[in-house]
């Protein structure tokens, strides 16, 4: 399964997908559906009550003889119609033959995979309020920690680091909201029979269908179609975009732990070892993993949305592409947060090295503060003029920002030496960035505590 070779794959704990995607977890959800099928029918007087009772008392996986099962996809090469069998023998006469009626065995393999991914997004939500949780903590706790902001990788104007984290929070807390949007979308019962034209329910088929939906806690489709496949391409969707924002995340303390900015530091837990050769590495694995595995979830977009490309009524090639990317994004998904998890719970950062970094252009970060003091007097472009000379001569030159600013009679025209060096004092120009952080902090423990209910 994805994932399974993840280096840190033995230090942290697996969120459960790989156990809901194992195929008796998916027969136990088709036995469900089928359970759902025979009781809504027995509602509407389609089949006697006592068959519809005894179908739904005999749909459990222990009950079925495994390798009756085995033995019929050997010889059938059948998704779904040994497993029918075996629930008919089961249920045995006179009701066994009750079993499936007028359903094709798409109905029930996708209204019950849609069971496994309900379940999936429950892990998902409950992963989610974990990371934001932790998220909130960290925020607040360096939401006035100065530290260099960068653009193109250069340094740009001073932030701090709980700025950076109210970023992640208020993205991912996005996500969680098209999670939740996609819901009535996406958990919808399906029971149109082959073609989707209802043809073997007639009338009773969309209310049969709205009861299966019922029992199930679907909704149901307005048209039932084995061609439509949009909705299943949404869900790969936005778990493309939560993958996109916790690879984003990754890199970024992939980065920021590098030796030569050292500012922050994943868990490293004593013992673990970097490498075979090289004792005094201590490797980014749990960013390295999500990185990884979000690029997998990211590349399985593409492959849902071809998925929709059903040619006619149904077609067998999109139904095979479409169960693969949703497993395997579900799984590869739940590697992701499950590390980010551990990196948010246990992330280092240090505030002196931020510092150290802070200072490295010696005052060059505070440009835009001076020509903005300065533009006052002289108009904004000309202050940029100015300015732009002696940074550039600082930079080149190796010479002190500060003592050529002091230098330049265009700027001491208007500013004393001891307003320049007050400029130039890195903290005092985060802006907002303490106020976003504890913000992004409140809003996130509300997030939080509603995605774990």
């Amino acid at each position: 399964m994805p994932g399974d070779t993840l280096p840190t794959a033995t230090r942290v704990s697996d969120p459960g997908l790989r156990a809901l995607y194992r195929q008796e977890n998916r027969w136990q959800a088709w036995l469900d559906v089928e359970a759902a099928l025979a009781r809504a029918q027995a509602q509407l007087g389609i089949i006697p009550a006592e068959a519809a009772e005894a179908i739904a008392a005999k749909s459990k996986l222990e009950l079925i003889d495994r390798a009756r099962i085995d033995e019929g996809f050997a010889r059938t090469g059948h998704t779904l119609v040994p497993l029918v069998w075996e629930l008919s023998r089961v249920v045995g006469e006179p009701h066994g033959g009750w079993v499936h009626w007028g359903a094709t065995t798409q109905n029930i393999t996708q209204t019950g995979d849609l069971l496994v991914l309900r379940q999936a997004h429950a892990i998902f939500f409950r992963q989610l309020g974990e990371i934001l949780s932790a998220m909130a903590d960290l925020a607040e706790r360096t939401a006035d920690m100065p530290m260099a902001g960068r653009t193109h990788g250069q340094h740009a104007v001073p932030a701090t680091f709980g700025y950076k984290v109210a970023v992640w929070i208020d993205e991912l807390m996005r996500h969680a909201d098209r999670l939740r949007e996609a819901r009535p979308r996406l958990f919808v019962a399906m029971l149109g029979g082959g073609a989707g034209t209802f043809a073997s329910l007639g009338k009773n088929g969309p209310p049969v269908q709205e009861a299966i939906g019922r029992l199930l806690g679907f909704g149901s489709m307005r048209v039932p179609s084995r061609a439509l496949g949009d909705h299943l391409a949404e869900n790969i969707c936005i778990l493309g975009l939560l993958a996109a924002t916790c690879g984003k995340i990754g890199r970024e303390v992939y980065t920021l732990m590098k030796t030569e900015f050292g500012e922050v530091e994943e868990p490293v837990p004593p013992g673990t070892v970097g490498s075979s050769t090289m004792p005094q590495k201590r490797n980014p694995k749990l960013c390295q993993d999500v990185i990884a595995a979000a690029a997998e979830v990211r590349s399985l977009v593409p492959f849902a949305l071809e998925a929709m490309t059903t040619e006619h009524e149904a077609d067998r090639t999109t139904s095979l592409m479409s169960d693969s990317a949703e497993a395997r994004a579900c799984i590869a998904m739940g590697d992701v947060l499950s590390r980010l998890g551990e990196i948010t719970r246990g992330l280092k950062v240090d505030p002196a090295r931020m510092r150290a970094n802070l200072d490295l252009g010696g005052g060059l970060i505070m440009a835009e503060a001076v020509m903005l003091e300065l533009g006052a007097a002289i108009g904004r472009q000309h202050a940029h003029d100015v300015v732009y000379d002696a940074a550039q001569a600082a930079f080149v030159e190796g010479k002190s920002f500060g003592d050529l600013l002091a230098a330049d009679k265009r700027v001491t025209a208007h500013m004393k030496p001891a307003a320049i060096k007050k400029l130039l004092d890195p903290t005092a120009y985060t802006g907002l960035c303490a106020e976003m952080a504890r913000d992004a902090a409140y809003r996130g423990r509300a997030a939080a505590q509603e995605l774990q209910r």
